[in-house]
């Protein structure tokens, strides 16, 4: 080999140049995608180990209050969060969930085991009651009966398609604010014995209220849907063990427990901070 050649260094051709290119983005890209999965799991985790809180809580509540914690349904309020975390908290062994939105509900149910029982636990509009019924096989609960036209409306869908009767709760609006939705205390035995009589396709289970927003009126708010229980039973005639009441969220329910609650709903404790989508900047 001649002198000439020992010197001549060869250079990289642009097809070697093209190639260290893609690698070096497609490794850029997964290290972004491996660290995007490794934070939703790491909240997915997160999910899974706040429940087990949240029911160890419940559990607490009810023994204070000397009552079974069995007795006790706890709904994982799922709003605005993906059904990757809610998975992992199916496979942490919860089965009962509620959202707040039928679209959501819809988009959401098919995605997940058909075992789960949904509560539909928001303002239900007459149009959406059809949407729901198809979109949701599993619906296990309507939390949020406020009025005999949203009873009527949910009685005949249910009829129209066949399903078993559909468990419903009454609303009641406990803490006399305008911005709640419910029926008045005044008005739960008329529209439980509307629901209880009246709709055939529809199964009364009890009664659901919201607190106060800043809690300083939730004692009162749930010892008055406590009053309606009592009214309710004596004058349909029913078990008190047959009339739940959902009461009870993320900041209150070991006190709604302690006041007998057997349903509470519980989002931001088990799944953290509802996530809104961002509202553009004018």
């Amino acid at each position: 080999m001649s002198n000439l050649e020992e010197q001549v260094t060869p250079q990289p051709s642009n097809q070697s140049k093209a190639n260290e290119h893609v690698t070096t983005t497609t490794a850029i890209a997964t290290s972004d995608t491996s660290a995007s999965m490794a934070a939703s799991s790491a909240m997915e985790t997160v999910a899974a180990a706040a429940l087990r809180s949240v029911l160890n809580r419940v559990g607490l509540a009810a023994e204070r209050a000397n009552r079974r914690p069995d007795r006790v349904k706890v709904v994982a309020v799922s709003k605005t969060k993906p059904v990757s975390v809610l998975r992992q908290v199916y496979d942490a062994g919860h089965r009962c969930f509620g959202e707040n939105y039928v679209q959501e509900l819809i988009d959401k149910s098919p995605q997940l085991p058909e075992d789960i029982e949904w509560h539909f636990i928001g303002n239900l509009q007459s149009n959406k009651v059809k949407p729901l019924l198809n979109g949701v096989p599993s619906l296990g609960m309507v939390e949020s009966v406020d009025d005999e036209k949203i009873a009527n409306h949910l009685d005949r869908a249910v009829g129209n398609l066949g399903r078993k009767p559909l468990k419903v709760l009454v609303q009641v609006n406990t803490s006399g604010e305008t911005s709640k939705f419910g029926v008045e205390p005044s008005g739960c035995v008329d529209l439980a014995r509307h629901v209880h009589l009246n709709c055939p396709n529809l199964e009364f289970s009890g009664l659901m209220t919201i607190g106060m927003l800043d809690y300083t009126s939730t004692p009162e708010n749930f010892k008055a849907l406590a009053n309606c229980k009592n009214e309710v039973c004596n004058a349909l005639g029913i078990d008190e063990e047959q009339c739940e009441l959902s009461m009870g969220m993320s900041a209150d329910f070991e006190q709604a427990i302690e006041m007998g609650s057997t349903i509470v709903r519980v989002g931001s404790t088990i799944f953290g901070a509802r996530e809104y989508p961002k509202k553009p900047s004018n």
